[in-house]
């Protein structure tokens, strides 16, 4: 396969010579990195000029955002990865959207893991503008501490938005997790319930059990027993794990 033709749009210059660097160092098998830029503006023109496969764009450029430039690019057809200081709460919007995202300084294995990702869309990425306008939604709603309105899941045929206030519940199939919607809808995921527990366990969602994440808002009444068996209001039964009964509980009553 050919190289991935790549740019970097980044403000600070030490940050996008270090990027530089690791790149050549540990991506150049895979990227073909075309050069640096250090505001919106040169990044409108690079991207205009150079067609990029790949991005690797910073959030704050300047009194500018990394935003800012993708609203100027109606017609987008190259993959992002958002490489970024941003605080806890504004990376849970990045994981909501299913963006590729780097938190500065950019660790080696990370910035593999995500190029080996984009290799596998490039040079065809996928309609990600959905997913930008998603991820914008989602920054504003962190903005006021409250939860992200939808998610991203992948599927065969490309992603669903899925409200977050609709899942019911989360159920492991070792690589894959089962989505469970409160209309009764069912969607199979190729992301591990981990990856989902890192996302939902900040927005009133609770592990009862390994193979098992539930919207505690559904909990409908919990039967005692050895670890117990909480109640959703869909009716569905389910075990909770001896060592995680007393988190639950403390959770659900505090």
């Amino acid at each position: 396969m050919n190289k991935i033709k790549a740019i970097i749009i980044d403000d600070e210059e030490h940050a996008s010579a270090r990027l530089t660097d690791l790149v050549e160092k540990h991506c150049n098998g895979m990227i073909n990195l075309l050069g640096s830029f250090h505001s919106v503006k040169q990044g409108i023109h690079a991207i205009k000029t150079l067609h990029p496969h790949l991005v690797f764009l910073d959030v704050q450029i300047h009194d500018e955002t990394g935003f800012d430039l993708l609203q100027q690019l109606p017609n987008q057809n190259f993959e992002v990865i958002f490489v970024t200081a941003y605080e806890k709460y504004a990376v849970q919007a990045f994981k909501f959207s299913a963006i590729y995202y780097l938190l500065k300084p950019v660790d080696i294995a990370d910035l593999k893991q995500a190029v080996e990702k984009i290799k596998q869309i490039v040079p065809a990425p996928e309609n990600v503008m959905a997913k930008f306008q998603t991820l914008l939604e989602n920054v504003e709603q962190l903005k006021q501490y409250t939860p992200p309105k939808k998610i991203v899941v992948p599927t065969i045929a490309g992603f669903e938005l899925l409200p977050v206030i609709d899942i019911l519940r989360c159920q492991s199939d070792i690589n894959y997790t089962s989505i469970f919607m409160r209309n009764g809808q069912k969607l199979v995921v190729a992301k591990t319930l981990k990856e989902f527990e890192e996302m939902l366990t900040e927005f009133n969602f609770f592990r009862v059990h390994n193979s098992h994440l539930i919207n505690l808002a559904y909990v409908k009444s919990y039967n005692k027993g050895k670890g117990g068996t909480v109640i959703l209001n869909d009716g569905t039964a389910i075990e909770v794990s001896t060592r995680r009964k007393e988190d639950f509980l403390h959770k659900m009553l505090q």
